[in-house]
């Protein structure tokens, strides 16, 4: 036992050079990187101050982290976002609700130029309606214009005509009748009532036909622009008519008109509108009704308010709408402020378009016939 634990020993000790040799020749072994600390959950605190720090170096432009390889790109990229959240915190309109609701109504208007007029005019806007002014002219109510030739190719003229029809599809229907007839196609813009003109449903509408609030100071803007301008000095009392006083002329007001037309030295052209007064026939007003709703009288007809929203169609009747002769004035600007002179004036164009009524209405055979 004792001879084979001396043999062993010495056997290990023969090979104790050759061991030290062969692990010398072995290559060391790399070494080991440090483990990664597993991360704990941050404290409300820490995450605040880590959130806080975030922010600062945000605002110092260097956190924008960026998947640009070029480091001039990525820094100018970093440069512009710093500049915009600036500048979207030194604005806060901008991210607002406010701002939500006009990007809607920007992309709900996406077919208009926003090119508009100072009165708010679009006639990119206006262009998809001239369909159905189209069909209500040619089809609906047939509308026979005569007498457009007095109407100048080119200058300042104010059309003065009739009101009826308790809606204003008679300006509407002038309004086309010139536009299709006419040799230079003029566009008319109509002064309207403040009722139409203050309805939020219908005053966007009419701004972007072109129409205009009826108010001397848009009146006289308009004509020392050289355009042809349409009013309805009836007022109110014209389109609030019972059926019984239909085609009988309501009192023209003060004469603004004329005082507007003395300004401006433009000729008064009389329009005459037969036929609307039997689209909506008014045999009563509820007039309590429509007081509280912002408008001068609630009217009820034949359709309306009984058969609903139907009630609203007018009547398929047929429309005559004659130009007269052109009134000149006759007196220097200064006279505008003479009440003598311009109810003189207000009387002469009244009884001229009251005779160009009666006598349309002695030619007429049907209200819906085409005679």
């Amino acid at each position: 036992m004792r001879r084979a634990t001396t043999r062993r020993s010495a056997a290990g000790e023969a090979n104790a050079p050759a061991a030290v040799a062969t692990l010398s020749s072995v290559s060391p072994l790399p070494p080991l990187s440090p483990v990664a600390p597993v991360p704990t959950p941050a404290s409300p605190s820490s995450r605040s101050a880590s959130a806080g720090s975030r922010s600062e170096r945000a605002e110092e432009g260097d956190f924008a982290p960026s998947l640009l390889k070029n480091p001039v790109e990525a820094d100018a990229i970093r440069r512009v976002l710093g500049e915009a959240g600036r500048y979207l915190k030194d604005n806060p309109d901008l991210t607002g609700p406010r701002a939500y609701i006009d990007l809607w109504n920007l992309f709900r208007h996406r077919s208009r130029t926003l090119e508009l007029d100072d009165f708010g005019a679009d006639e990119v806007a206006a262009k998809p309606w001239d369909a159905l002014f189209d069909f209500l002219y040619r089809v609906w109510w047939r509308v026979t214009m005569t007498g457009v030739e007095n109407i100048p190719i080119h200058g300042r003229v104010l059309l003065v005509a009739n009101h009826s029809g308790v809606l204003p599809w008679d300006g509407a229907m002038i309004k086309r009748g010139i536009t299709l007839t006419h040799p230079s196609h003029r566009r008319a813009r109509m002064l309207v009532l403040d009722m139409f003109s203050t309805l939020p449903f219908l005053q966007p509408w009419l701004r972007h036909m072109g129409e205009v609030r009826a108010c001397p100071e848009n009146g006289e803007r308009l004509l020392m622009r050289d355009e042809l301008v349409g009013v309805f000095p009836e007022g109110v009392k014209g389109i609030g008519k019972y059926f019984s006083q239909r085609y009988r002329l309501a009192r023209f007001g003060r004469g603004g008109f004329v005082r507007l037309a003395l300004r401006t030295g433009a000729p008064i052209i009389p329009v005459s509108v037969v036929g609307a007064e039997e689209i909506h026939p008014a045999i009563a007003r509820l007039d309590f009704i429509g007081r509280p709703l912002g408008l001068p009288y609630f009217p009820v007809t034949p359709t309306f308010p009984l058969l609903g929203p139907l009630g609203v169609v007018p009547l398929p009747t047929k429309w005559w709408v004659d130009i007269g002769k052109p009134i000149h004035m006759g007196y220097p600007p200064e006279m505008a402020d003479r009440p003598m002179v311009v109810n003189e004036l207000a009387d002469k164009v009244r009884t001229t378009l009251q005779t160009m009524i009666d006598s349309r209405l002695a030619r007429r055979k049907s209200v819906f016939g085409d005679d």
